[in-house]
């Protein structure tokens, strides 16, 4: 840049930040002029969701924040409370609540408002002064609507404009080509391949469902009217985000330039990118076909099938579920004898391609986007704040693992009849990952037909999605139950020529039909923002009526193309008629009428409800009917036969288990959901919901706590943040390996000394947890590191003599064998990959088949289990020595091994590893946070009366 160039825009952004402090609203009344909301809460009602709910920096801000420390008003006010509770829980009482969490009741004290004004005539926003969130109030339902959109657009303008086009798979040419971008974009469009075409199709669905469904698109339609209002007076007003002027999309100077409008159809997509994300379940058939032929050619079919279902744990009796009623819900169960399975010939499978035409920085290799490999320049020094802005996305936008689904929403409810006041108390929240801006965002809806209030995705944010009505709230957790299946079309060539496994036609009834191509052409120039050099590449997705193509293989020596359908694929806006009915105080008056609108969510999750009297909960999804002999776990032959029960291509339509089919219970003692099993009979699509699951640690505290009656806000609250801040191996398999290991006296002092570190920890609870507030250090740090070392390395001593190198990287290759707060882990214990700081942890993992292992060696006998034993293969002493052997080369393990370092991180700094780290969507970042397995978003909430 020229001196005359920074000059020039050091003054556009001093005009900038004087124009954020009165953006052009329209007239804005003296006092707020809205009518009184019912709020049967009685201040009892709170929340939080950190950092903060401004996502939005001007020019001037983002050059403030990144060369003087600063940041903009109500962007991190949330996060110090969040962080605090990991350490203040023990003493939290009902009254000191409100320290931790906001009140989450309707409307704003008169002391407390901010700023009112009016987006347009028929709506009327107030917004507080502790947290900025906007509290809209329309006089009409599109008003309602718009005051939603043009808010939501103040709050996280950038965010939502990143999204929709992460969502296309067009990142890289909207933010610059990191290479975390370019993996972000390669996920999103690699599970949602959608043309125009199919996006502008589900939105014409959507409105001919009925009258909701008509009211649902005029609401989306005005919610999109009102972004664009902002977003027009934004940019003549000069006060739109900085990271458009960084990304070269608003020239600092002249203004020219360009922010795309919204349409509906980036709902449609902003929609696909959350279902993907946080509402899926299912696929990775291919890989597990691999694991469990590798067993079967291991140990012979009937033995490896015994070791295979004691891994694939899909209706482990030994697994907590939410559902302990007595009530069974059968689903997507494995058939004895299965048929129309498409196995792969062994050392066939090869992954189908994505990126195509790579050209300069594209076409060079590139290490894996990892952020413990990829260092963070320093800021740079200096008075010109656009130069400031250069490299604010040297980490992308976003960081590698958004693309990878996130679960760690939990759900904690104890019936009126345990509490001490006699209602119902909850506290629960999702998931959704920790960003900056975050990917939620919080509101208040009042108007014709709406009255809520809590958070919704941003874009997304025309209905509150979790949070609370009138005199009930609720929430979700992500189910992950299976609907999506992968069906092995055989190739073909027009004519009967020769056929190999690049052929792009295949047969699908009869027909030899061409494979449909949806191609997104990316390219990138060096930017402010991110100065990644130029590149450029093709991504193409290859379709059959199935859907996207994931792998290649030969079936019996044939070619087939492994196609994936998902029961929502081509119905990502479908669900929303379920959230247009949680928001509508007249729809909601009972338990039942809450799971009567869950049912019309037709994501994988959850639902949790919670009112003054009773408690509920329900299982959505899109459940497909499946042929009985089908194996929902494997890859099944294109075959009429064998396709789901009604299903048709075109739409991509079928027949769907009914409302009485799924999971759902009334007003048990309590509920409990982290990600585990829903109820006895469904099967789950992965490994983690068997005998050890993290929801174990909510589950054993929460029936305690029953168990002695009396439970208050506070209580649920400490059970909730004991659980989070608890290692899952130590609480749930320490005990187990300290048996195997005290099954011999312990005649080694250094092995001695080594359990008795471990043996301090369990005692002590297993917990992760400073040693003081800001300590960022441990209390039994010796311990921790060494169970982060041994991990990796007992899983492998006491599987892979038996199993086999073969068969234990097979394995390995459909599950993790390890999640814990520094990374994921896997055969090789250097495989350690980074989750860039995201909290989640103990989710994937081998943590019920070890301890089924090590029970076994035991001689006990081990529902579900591995008959013999697999470690020493049945002999104890063998197995002891596997332990001892692997606990020692643990000891001698370097700190610095265990804890690689990265970008922010030192290596062997432990409590840096575990820390939470806000990954960057634009140029605001924010100081770590001490680790705690915890939502995102959440409420603590008790209704004391009832409409």
């Amino acid at each position: 840049m020229s001196g005359q160039r920074i000059l020039a825009a050091l003054s556009v952004g001093a005009v900038i930040g004087s124009l954020l402090l009165a953006p052009a609203a329209g007239a804005a009344p003296e006092a707020p002029d809205v009518p009184p909301i019912p709020d049967h809460c009685g201040g009892q009602c709170h929340e939080v969701l950190p950092p903060g709910q401004n996502g939005n920096a001007t020019l001037a801000e983002l050059a403030g924040h990144l060369l003087l420390g600063t940041k903009p008003a109500h962007s991190d006010d949330q996060l110090k409370p969040y962080d605090e509770l990991a350490t203040g829980y023990r003493q939290l009482t009902t009254s000191t609540i409100g320290e931790f969490f906001r009140d989450n009741s309707f409307g704003v004290q008169p002391d407390d408002v901010e700023r009112t004004y009016q987006p347009r005539a028929d709506v009327t926003v107030v917004r507080d002064k502790t947290a900025g969130v906007p509290h809209v109030y329309g006089t009409t339902r599109a008003g309602t609507a718009f005051g939603a959109g043009y808010t939501t657009a103040e709050d996280k303008l950038f965010l939502m404009d990143v999204m929709r086009r992460a969502g296309r798979g067009q990142v890289t040419s909207f933010a610059g080509g990191a290479p975390a971008n370019r993996e972000l974009e390669q996920g999103f469009f690699a599970t949602s391949p959608y043309t125009e075409e199919e996006l502008e199709q589900q939105i014409a669905t959507a409105g001919r469902r009925g009258p909701r469904g008509e009211q649902a698109l005029a609401d989306a339609q005005s919610y999109v009217d009102g972004i664009n209002a902002y977003l027009r007076q934004a940019h003549e007003g000069r006060y739109f985000p900085g990271e458009y002027v960084a990304t070269g999309h608003v020239d600092p100077i002249t203004n020219a330039g360009e922010i795309e409008p919204f349409e509906l159809t980036d709902l449609v997509v902003l929609a696909s990118l959350v279902g993907a994300q946080f509402g899926g379940g299912g696929g990775n058939e291919v890989q597990q076909a691999v694991a469990r032929m590798s067993l079967h050619e291991r140990f012979g079919p009937e033995r490896g099938e015994q070791v295979w279902r004691t891994f694939r744990a899909e209706n482990d009796p030994e697994a907590v579920s939410t559902v302990h009623d007595g009530s069974s819900f059968p689903y997507a169960t494995s058939p004895e004898n299965p048929r129309g399975a498409a196995m792969p010939d062994p050392g066939s499978v090869t992954e189908q391609q994505l990126v195509f035409d790579a050209t300069g920085s594209a076409a060079e290799p590139a290490e894996p986007v990892d952020q413990r490999q990829t260092p963070r320049p320093a800021p740079r020094a200096g008075g010109d704040q656009v130069e400031a802005l250069r490299g604010i996305f040297d980490d992308g936008v976003a960081p590698a693992d958004m693309a990878e689904p996130r679960a760690m929403s939990n759900a904690l409810l104890v019936s009126g009849a345990h509490t001490t006041s006699g209602n119902p108390i909850a506290v629960f929240g999702p998931q959704t990952g920790y960003f900056a801006p975050q990917l939620l965002t919080l509101q208040e809806l009042q108007g014709p037909g709406i009255s809520s209030k809590g958070a919704s995705f941003a874009g997304l944010s025309f209905y509150t999605l979790l949070g609370r009505g009138q005199d009930y709230s609720w929430s979700a957790t992500t189910a992950a139950q299976d609907i999506i299946d992968t069906y092995a079309v055989e190739l073909c060539e027009p004519g009967g020529g020769p056929v190999t496994k690049d052929s792009d036609h295949y047969l699908f009834r009869g027909d030899c039909l061409p494979m449909q191509q949806v191609e997104r052409r990316n390219a990138w120039e060096p930017s402010l923002g991110d100065d990644t050099p130029t590149g450029s590449y093709r991504l193409v997705s290859f379709r059959t009526r199935y859907g996207p193509v994931t792998h290649r293989a030969t079936v019996e020596g044939k070619p087939v193309a492994y196609s994936t359908v998902r029961s929502t694929f081509m119905h990502e806006v479908d669900s929303i008629l379920g959230f247009q009915r949680f928001n509508d105080p007249a729809e909601i008056t009972s338990p039942e009428a809450f799971q009567a609108a869950a049912h019309d969510v037709n994501y994988t999750f959850n639902w949790f409800y919670a009112d003054s009297e009773h408690t509920a909960y329900f299982n959505s999804g899109a459940n497909v009917v499946r042929n009985p002999e089908v194996d929902p776990a494997m890859p099944v032959r294109s075959d009429p036969e064998f396709d789901w029960r009604g299903w048709e291509p075109d739409g991509n339509t079928a027949d769907y288990a009914p409302f009485e089919q799924h999971p759902r219970s009334l007003d048990q003692d309590y509920f409990t959901s982290w990600n585990n099993k829903q109820a006895p009979g469904t099967s789950g699509a992965g490994w983690s919901k068997g005998a050890v699951q993290r929801g174990d640690l909510l589950d054993s505290r929460v029936r305690g706590l029953v168990a002695e009656g009396g439970v208050d806000r506070a209580a649920l609250t400490r059970a909730m943040t004991e659980a989070g801040l608890t290692d899952l191996r130590a609480e749930r398999v320490l005990p187990d390996l300290l048996r195997v290991l005290d099954s011999e006296p312990a005649d080694d002092p250094e092995l001695a000394a080594r359990v008795g570190l471990l043996r301090d920890w369990l005692a002590d609870g297993g917990l992760r947890t400073e040693t003081e507030p800001g300590s960022h250090r441990y209390a039994h740090a010796e311990a921790i590191e060494l169970m982060d070392a041994w991990w990796p390395l007992l899983v492998r001593a006491t599987f892979e003599p038996a199993l086999g190198e073969d068969a234990y990287r097979a394995l390995t290759g459909a599950e993790h064998i390890n999640e814990s707060p520094s990374g994921w882990q896997n055969a090789d214990p250097a495989e350690h990959v980074g989750q860039s700081h995201q909290g989640s942890a103990f989710l994937t993992g081998w943590y019920g088949q070890v301890s089924k292992n090590l029970r076994g060696a035991l001689g006990e006998d081990v529902p579900g289990g591995f008959g013999t034993a697999l470690c020493g293969e049945g002999d104890l002493g063998a197995c002891r020595q596997a332990l001892v052997d692997s606990l020692a080369a643990a000891a001698a393990t370097p700190a610095a091994q265990t804890y690689p370092g990265d970008a922010d991180c030192e290596p062997g700094d432990q409590w840096c590893a575990d820390a939470i780290v806000h990954n960057k969507i634009g140029g605001i970042a924010h100081d770590p946070i001490s680790w705690q397995n915890r939502p995102t978003y959440q409420q603590v909430v008790e209704f004391p009366s009832h409409r």
